[in-house]
């Protein structure tokens, strides 16, 4: 790629512990491979102070969102939503993110999570903010609040797609572009089967780091850098230049984040 091409991580935890030994060297190592927005999606009131210093570090590349993850939503869950309400009346936010409903490690708090991603939606509406939504094992619980909720204020990315043909049109049904990682990459991942039957301008590009590297560093610590293992892959689904790929997907992040 171009030494001008701009690469969008739509969903790094650059604040995560995995980070904290080698935490700048890793986002040059980022800066060097061309991916210089990164946009940080929040996990519950205990990360919020790191989320902020990472922001005063990087404020020329690091864009912040508020809210509370699913698999966070316990019993001081009112608790964590009135800190995200809080922090939203207090500055500037990029996305209410991430949020939604995970039913791979706990069902005990499916209603609590129902709750906090209907009550973080109306959030998003209120202050004009884009979602990022986070769903394992519950596509059809999040579309059915999405088909409560939705309206032209309702739009968003939903992260780490990994669902079928059909659950991707319905997704972006709800204004929702895809989010595209190292999921796409996995001989096992089935998305790339169907993805070039979406148009790029549904896609935007991710990480998620430090989980879900790509091919060749599936099973180890993910960064952003390793997005351009991402971008390879898609050139090829789609039969397209890198560049093009990294051009549509910066393109698609901003029209989500505005910035």
């Amino acid at each position: 790629m171009s030494a001008t091409t701009i690469i969008t991580d739509t969903h790094t935890h650059l604040y995560s512990e995995e980070f904290d030994q080698d935490r700048d060297e890793m986002i040059r190592r980022a800066l060097n491979a061309g991916v210089t927005r990164f946009f940080i999606p929040a996990i519950d009131a205990a990360a919020t102070q790191s989320m902020y210093d990472l922001e005063k570090n990087y404020p020329e590349n690091v864009f912040l969102m508020m809210g509370l993850h699913p698999t966070y939503v316990k019993e001081n869950y009112l608790d964590e939503l009135q800190h995200v309400e809080t922090e939203l009346a207090k500055r500037k936010f990029y996305a209410v993110g991430e949020i939604g409903i995970d039913l791979y490690w706990d069902k005990t708090h499916l209603a609590e999570q129902q709750f906090a991603f209907r009550k973080q939606i109306q959030l998003a509406k209120q202050y004009k903010l884009p979602i990022v939504i986070h769903c394992r094992e519950a596509f059809n619980e999040i579309f059915e609040i999405l088909e409560e909720e939705k309206s032209e204020d309702l739009f968003g990315i939903f992260h780490c797609f990994t669902g079928t043909h059909e659950q991707a049109l319905q997704a972006i049904s709800y204004n929702m572009k895809l989010g595209i990682g190292g999921v796409a990459t996995f001989k096992n991942g089935k998305i790339d089967q169907f993805l070039n039957q979406i148009d790029l301008k549904n896609i935007v590009l991710e990480t998620d780091s430090p989980y879900l590297a790509p091919i060749p560093y599936r099973g180890k610590r993910n960064e952003s850098s390793y997005i351009v293992n991402v971008v390879a892959k898609l050139a090829d689904i789609y039969d397209v230049s890198e560049e093009e790929i990294a051009a549509i997907t910066t393109q698609n992040s901003q029209d989500v984040f505005g910035i």
